[in-house]
Order: structure tokens, then C-alpha cells, then sequence
């Protein structure tokens, strides 16, 4: 999934963006608000991490501008002192959640991933499709009750598939959830791992399949009646 972070300390961004890289994120990482006010009008993200002290535009007014615009992308704020003003103003201004500084790296993690999944309407940390099952805690896929062997790519696609709840989505709003801004994607790299992942699901009740003109789609294959004798 793919993440905005905002935070204007370049020691501690650095430090988060590569934990959240580790945990298999997508992360794009802004150093003020103007900037993130910018890119939040034309990139779209699964997760914004938002600092409230930052330079040209306070993470405040970020909130306020992206919620104006009725976009609903979840919102975990970061506050340096974590009094209760600041909690109730973002709360109040449609953040979905707050930590305060200073946290641990596997509690900013997990309220990442909680986040995503409410905002898919998966309050479970298991989310099934016939004998396909997702654990969002262990970032793992169990087909027919045996871990998926699967790349961190084919793994991301998969996850995203699986949260839109049989949902299509197009190649173009897939790429944009799995890489970030800066890194260099070749033009078939979706159907690739499309492609990929239709082979190591092939034989199961569960497919992926391409809805003309709507993109892809993950479904559990209708059970097939046998043949009149």
C-alpha cells in the first residue's frame, strides 16, 4: 500500500520511510506543507502520516484543505506533545487517529495497517475470498489453508485486490497504490504480476479476473454443477 508521510525532522522521516519501507509500504515522503498539500491533490494514497509542526503550511490546515475537498484517504497524525488541544482540533478536523511523540516504530506500524483496513470496511485483521485468506497483521496469504509463496510485489498486488471486497480496479489506480512517486515502473509491470499470481492461484476456487473496460477483479470461482447423467 502506499503511503504519504509529512514530517519536516529529516533524521526522523528518514528513519520512519525506511521502516515502513521494511514493512512492505510504498512511501513518499514530504518535508513541508506546501508540498504535501500539492502532491495530496494529484497523487492518490492508501495512508497519510501527518506531523502538525511543519514549515509553509502547518499540518492543520493540510487536514483541513484535503477534508474541504471530500477526500476520505485515513489520516494518523503525529504531535510532538500529545496535548489533548492538538488531539481534539485533528479529531475534529477528520484525523482518524494520533500518536504521540515519542512512539514505537511496531505501534506506528499496526495503527497503519488497522487504518487501511477500516477504511476498506475490514475491521477483521482477516479478510477472506472463498479459499483465499489475507492475514493483515502477518501481511500473509494462506490458499486453501497453505501459506502462498509469493513476492513482495505479487504479495502487494494481491493484498490490494483482496481489500477492495469485489471491487474492480484499473492497471493505472493499482499502480498508483503499489509505487511511489520517484521509482521507475515499467508499463507492464502490473500485468506481469497479474499474470504471476493467476498461476500460483490457478486450480483454486479463486481468480483474478479482467472486467472489460473496469480493470481487474479477485472473486471466488461459482461452484460448477456436474454434468446431468
Amino acid at each position: 500500500m502506499r503511503i504519504l508521510l509529512v514530517e519536516d525532522n529529516p533524521s526522523l522521516a528518514k528513519s520512519l520511510s525506511e521502516a515502513l519501507t521494511q514493512a512492505n509500504f510504498a512511501v513518499d515522503c514530504m518535508h513541508d506543507g506546501e508540498a504535501a498539500d500539492h502532491v495530496l491533490r494529484t497523487q492518490e494514497y492508501s495512508l497519510v502520516i501527518l506531523d502538525l509542526g511543519l514549515p509553509r503550511l502547518d499540518g492543520l490546515e493540510i487536514l483541513r484543505r484535503l477534508r474541504a475537498r471530500r477526500n476520505r484517504v485515513p489520516v494518523l497524525i503525529l504531535t510532538a506533545h500529545g496535548s489533548l488541544e492538538d488531539r481534539v482540533k485533528g479529531l475534529n478536523l477528520g484525523a482518524d487517529d494520533y500518536l504521540s511523540k515519542p512512539f514505537e516504530l511496531d505501534e506506528l506500524e499496526a495503527r497503519a495497517r488497522a487504518l487501511i483496513r477500516r477504511s476498506q470496511h475490514h475491521e477483521s485483521a482477516d479478510v477472506v475470498c472463498g479459499p483465499l485468506v489475507f492475514d493483515g497483521v502477518e501481511r500473509s496469504f494462506r490458499l486453501d489453508g497453505e501459506l502462498l509463496a509469493l513476492t513482495k510485489r505479487e504479495r502487494a498486488v494481491l493484498e490490494v485486490l483482496i481489500l477492495r471486497g469485489g471491487r474492480a480496479i484499473n492497471k493505472e489506480a493499482l499502480s498508483e497504490k503499489l509505487f511511489g512517486i520517484d521509482e521507475s515502473v515499467r508499463p507492464d509491470a502490473i500485468e506481469i504480476y497479474v499474470h504471476r499470481l493467476r498461476k500460483k492461484l490457478e486450480g483454486s476456487r479463486v481468480a483474478i479476473v479482467t472486467l472489460r473496460g473496469l480493470g481487474y477483479l479477485l472473486e471466488e470461482k461459482a461452484d460448477v454443477a456436474p454434468p446431468a447423467g
